[in-house]
């Protein structure tokens, strides 16, 4: 029995024991990735807690509409919280109760199911509830500040939030147990971030299609007072957002709301319970259930073969691109990413549809190639983006597989350049995309289009060459998914690196056409030395972009062929 009551803790002690040497190992780069990550982690509390007070204060102003507003974005808040937490509960607890990689040893041990589920669900709610947390206590702080709230809503606040997310984690882990005993638990998991990705993307554009920034103006203001009355819509007094969002107004005023902290603690309590007997009856027949194996769609997928069978390329080059694109499309994660970063590129187009600088009396103009400069830029950073999540850890998503390619009949040489062409492509139609289209749209120069394509053109093989380079410089074939990579100290390298090369490339590209524009303008033509250092600007970016490219390449494959083992 001693044991058995022993056991919830224990439990939870290896992935303690993880974190904890995990912190201790020292790994290079290790402080500059700390100075970086916690130095924009600082910013962003900064500016939530700036945001919220700001908010909060404008809104205190309007006396008794004030205090409506304030208790109706508090619905709001936690609300969008809620629906994240339930959605995050549900990938969470599929990883947790199913495809965790110790759950064989846990559901062999002599261990209680219930034990299991405690420590399960403690681990389910520490990864589904703590970015939510991260992020609604600078908010709440903000809003406490600028409502001078007395040290009390410090507790009230905490007696909201922990019942608040135990909630929507406990459902959407029941809605786990469910899908995972209709479908298998790897597809199951397919499917909840395709529907995920789906919903995040409908979002996106549905909330730039309503164009929220016609509320702004003047003739618009009976359309003002109807938004304000559908506000209140969505809010409804069955829902836990509706409970922690009037706790938190109470606890603003000084007088703690006690039915409605004691309806999120019942029902959070309740939840719990009848999580705890589903899981009790419904567990071990998922958890049989996610021991099957994957079926392999795409690897017998002809068409990849066919398609690829078309390029002018030599057939080494050829099976790897075969194998690089059948091992992006049977990752779910990866390729469902395009799906949000498409919806955020149409926003983006969008943007500049809606945007009627034309209005604008003498200026119209200037302002259009201001815009252009600021789409590049954009274009830019957003390849940088790109590169750095899909193209720089190419080489370490190999694996502990990488051994097959060393000793295969394939020079190294050509694994590298055959992962730079597979990023290269995507890449340069997605920015190149975004640049041409933006500018047809700006309405801007012609001269302003083409320097803008050309040099998001050479901008493109620069970074995807010394995305590709880097990663195979400094790999981790041991990281668990991209991301991990992304964010190491090559990683880090890279964005620095990155940055610099963007804004570089910026200035030798404008200053030039700058000096064309302004000629234009004054229906002069520039001089004969200002059209040499116009060319020799032009010249310098160029030549900057191929050699950061193929320097970037050399070093890749040097550090390739300088491997002596077999990385672990």
């Amino acid at each position: 029995m001693t044991g058995a009551t022993r056991a919830f803790p224990f439990l939870l002690l290896p992935g303690v024991w993880a974190a904890r040497n995990r912190a201790r190992r020292r790994e290079r780069g290790d402080l500059l990735r700390g100075i970086v990550f916690g130095a924009i982690g600082l910013a962003v509390v900064a500016a939530l807690v700036g945001g919220a007070f700001w908010i909060t204060y404008q809104a205190a102003q309007y006396a008794e509409l004030g205090d409506y507003l304030i208790r109706i974005g508090l619905s709001w808040l936690f609300l969008t919280f809620l629906s994240f937490l339930a959605f995050s509960g549900v990938v969470s607890a599929l990883s947790t109760f199913f495809l965790s990689d110790d759950l064989r040893l846990v559901v062999a041990s002599p261990v209680s199911a219930r034990r299991v589920f405690h420590a399960r669900f403690t681990r389910t709610l520490a990864q589904a509830g703590w970015m939510v947390v991260v992020f609604l206590v600078p908010v709440l702080a903000g809003i406490g500040l600028a409502k001078c709230a007395p040290w009390s809503f410090v507790a009230v606040a905490t007696l909201t939030v922990a019942p608040f997310v135990v909630i929507p984690v406990g459902l959407g882990a029941a809605i786990t147990l469910l899908l995972v005993n209709v479908f298998p638990a790897r597809r199951a998991r397919d499917i909840l971030m395709l529907m995920g990705l789906v919903f995040a993307t409908s979002l996106v554009i549905l909330l730039r299609v309503i164009q929220p920034e016609r509320l702004l103006r003047v003739e618009s203001m009976p359309v003002v007072t109807d938004f304000f009355a559908t506000l209140q819509s969505p809010v409804t007094p069955l829902l836990p957002s509706f409970w922690a969002g009037e706790a938190i107004f109470a606890g603003l005023q000084g007088a703690p709301d006690w039915l409605h902290l004691a309806a999120l603690w019942t029902t959070a309590a309740a939840v719990v319970v009848g999580l705890a007997a589903a899981f009790d009856r419904w567990h071990f027949a998922g958890y049989s259930k996610a021991q099957e194996a994957r079926k392999a769609r795409f690897a017998e997928w002809r068409v990849v073969d066919g398609l690829v069978g078309l390029l002018p390329m030599g057939p080494v080059r050829r099976q790897l691109l075969v194998k690089d694109l059948k091992v992006f499309l049977r990752d779910v994660s990866q390729w469902s990413q395009l799906l949000l970063l498409l919806a955020l590129v149409l926003v983006y187009l969008y943007n500049f549809r809606v945007l009627d600088l034309d209005k604008i009396p003498y200026m119209s103009g200037f302002l259009k190639n201001v815009y252009a400069f600021l789409n590049m830029g954009m274009a830019g950073f957003v390849m940088a983006t790109v590169t750095v999540r899909f193209v720089f850890p190419a080489v370490s998503a190999e694996g502990a597989a990488f051994w097959i390619i060393r000793t295969a009949p394939i020079s190294l040489r050509d694994f590298l350049w055959s992962k730079f062409w597979t990023g290269l492509v995507p890449v340069l139609l997605l920015t190149e995309c975004l640049t041409i289209v933006g500018n047809e749209l700006l309405g801007t120069d012609p001269f302003l289009k083409w320097v803008a394509a050309v040099s998001v053109g050479v901008m493109s093989f620069a970074l995807v060459g010394l995305a590709a380079g880097l990663g195979a410089r400094y790999p981790r074939f041991a990281a668990d998914n991209p991301s991990q990579v992304a964010g190491s100290y090559g990683g880090v390298a890279f964005m620095v690196l990155a940055v610099l090369y963007v804004l570089v490339m910026i200035g030798l590209t404008g200053w030039p056409s700058s000096v064309y524009l302004y000629a234009l303008s004054r229906n002069r033509v520039p001089t004969q030395p200002q059209q040499w250092m116009m060319a020799a600007s032009f010249a310098t970016a160029v030549v900057t972009s191929l050699a950061i490219w193929l320097l970037g390449m050399r070093s890749g494959v040097t550090a390739l062929q300088q491997m002596d083992r077999t990385p672990s």
